[in-house]
Formats: structure tokens, sequence, C-alpha cells
């Protein structure tokens, strides 16, 4: 491959990244990805963008429901625009305390139908997880490199990042990695931020026979619909990079499945993956210095928070006025001074 010269190059095709770059190509910008290829956290999940339901299981104060609500609110206009199609069913939560859930969803803001045991939250929604990581990445074209990234170095105006299909300069660069060791030749201080992300581990089941025709979440997992089944996830163990399905989790989730879906669940194939998560459970989004982005560590909700994501990214790149959540995403904020 010929040497390439761009205006910003995305290190990582997950969600982040590719959000990040159809953003940034929607506002005009000359981009490249960087991506070896194959399975990667975004692709194993289900893809769900729910601030309601989110926000109950973190115990989510009243400002951090506003942030996922927000991050929510952009998909439409983004699914649009990227050619995604989005699922807009309600998802529900099944559950004796579904009266409870309703109260407390209310509380934050949210709009709920309660109904039996069940209550719909309106604002939760979801996308086929790996139909628009593929949808993202044909809207690319020519610029995805199905390459690995070796080292990135910057060279006073710009960004030399090395390949195994070649090198690529831009000026600017976004280190979308998941939870990957940082690059060699990135800043130190850069690096230790990357390197500092927990790792998750999660499990997520996909069973060839259709249990729900929507989200229906729980105490213990959820059940999602997907093109050829359902999917039935998830765990999350902090620390851990182990991707082998646990058989003691399987079980457990299988038996949540058929608590939630009433029916029996046959054979059930597992995936495994790995998200990152810094100590307040929101992303890394913005500039860290010298052209240098970052887009990683949303733990669970890489999903929802894709289009903010690509949002604080693009507008740090251009230099614009930080939005309403920039800071709460700044990737310096856990060595920035107090007030």
């Amino acid at each position: 491959m010929a040497d390439i010269s761009c205006d910003i190059v995305v290190v990582g095709a997950g969600v982040l990244g590719l959000s990040v770059a159809a953003e940034l190509t929607a506002r005009g910008h000359d981009v490249r990805v960087v991506d070896p290829g194959g399975p990667n956290a975004s692709s194993v999940a289900a893809g769900m963008i729910a601030p309601a339901f989110e926000s109950l299981m973190d115990g989510a104060d009243a400002a951090r429901s506003a942030l996922l609500r927000d991050a929510a609110a952009l998909w439409p206009a983004f699914a649009a625009r990227s050619g995604l199609v989005l699922d807009m069913t309600p998802a529900g939560w099944r559950g004796a305390d579904a009266g409870e859930v309703a109260e407390a969803l209310s509380r934050l803001g949210f709009p709920v139908k309660a109904e039996g045991d069940v209550v719909r939250a309106e604002s939760d929604v979801r996308i086929d997880a790996e139909a628009a990581l593929k949808a993202l990445k044909v809207g690319l074209g020519g610029a995805l490199v199905v390459a690995a990234a070796r080292s990135a170095e910057w060279k006073a105006e710009g960004w030399w990042v090395e390949t195994t299909a070649g090198p690529i300069e831009a000026r600017r660069l976004v280190i979308a990695t998941g939870v990957a060791a940082a690059l060699p030749g990135l800043p130190q201080s850069v690096a230790s931020i990357i390197d500092g992300i927990e790792p998750i581990a999660g499990q997520i089941g996909r069973s060839c026979v259709p249990l729900t025709d929507r989200v229906v979440r729980g105490h213990g997992g959820y059940l999602a619909p997907a093109a050829s089944g359902s999917l039935i996830g998830a765990t999350m163990v902090r620390g851990s990079r182990e991707t082998a399905a646990d058989p003691a989790a399987s079980a457990r989730l299988v038996e949540v499945a058929v608590r939630l879906s009433g029916a029996s669940v046959p054979e059930v194939e597992w995936r495994g993956g790995v998200r990152g998560a810094t100590a307040d459970g929101l992303p890394l989004a913005g500039p860290v210095g010298d052209g240098l982005h970052l887009a990683l560590a949303p733990r669970r909700n890489g999903w929802l928070l894709g289009p903010l994501v690509a949002r604080v990214v693009a507008d740090g790149i251009e230099g614009r006025p930080r939005g309403a959540h920039a800071a709460a995403l700044d990737p310096l904020r856990f060595s920035l001074p107090a007030g």
C-alpha cells in the first residue's frame, strides 16, 4: 500500500471509532480508519440504546440520567445520516417490582407505561449491533484500512502511524482501540490514561428461537430480539479479559431467559467480549494534546453513547466550544484540579 496522507486517522473500528469517523466524514473531513478486522466488543453486544434502564441499573443521579437521555436523543438523526435502522420498539422491565421501577424512572424524568408486572420505557430502543457495524464500515468505503496499527509518532505538524499495511500521515489522530494497550510512541501521559482503563469481560448468548419481540430486562439479565432468534445477556466481570464462556454464568443467564420469556430455551451459542471502563463509568472522549484525541472506555454503553462521543471528539478536533457534556467525558478529568 502506498503511503496515505489524510486529515484524521482513527485507530479502531468498534462503535466509538466508527461513530467518530462517520461524524467527521459528515462534516467534510478526509478520514481513514485503521482496524485489523474481526469481532470486537461492539459486535458482541445487544445494541441497546437504553438511557432509562441504564440509569436505573446504575442508580444514576439526575445529571447522569440527563447525559444518557441526551445521548440517546442524538441517535435518530445519526442513524438517518449513517444509513442505520433503529428498532424503536420500547424496551420493558419484567418483575414483581415493576411498580417501584416505574416510580424510580418517573422521578428521573423518563416516560414509562406500567402494565401488571411489566414497565415499558419509551426512551429505550435498540439497534442490531452487527448490522450497524457493517453499515458504518460500508459507509466509509475506501477510507477503511484493514490493518493493525503498530506505532504512532508525533512529528511537529502531524501524526505518523505505522501499520501492517504501510504508514499513514495525518494532522489528527483518534485512538479508539478498546482495551488494547497504548500504541508505542504515544506520550507517556496519554499511555498511562489508556493503560489505566479497566477491562470488563462479558458473555452473551444467541438462541435460534425467537423468545421475544422486544428487549425485556429484569434482575440478573435480559432478552433481546435478533435477526435469527434471540440474544441472552449478559455478564460483567471486572478486571477480567477472559472471553471463554463460564458454564455457571451461562446456566444463570438461561434461567433468567426462561423467567423473562416464560418459555424453554434450546441450545445457546455463547460469545465473549471485553469492554473498557473508567472509574466513573463514563468514556474518555476528547483532546489530550498535540492533535491527539481519545474515544475509549464506554463500559457497557458503547452503542448508547456512540453519537455523543462522536460529537464531542469532532468538536474537539474542530476547536468548537465544548458542548453540554464534554466536561463529563474529558479524558483528562481525573487529573484536573478539583473545581
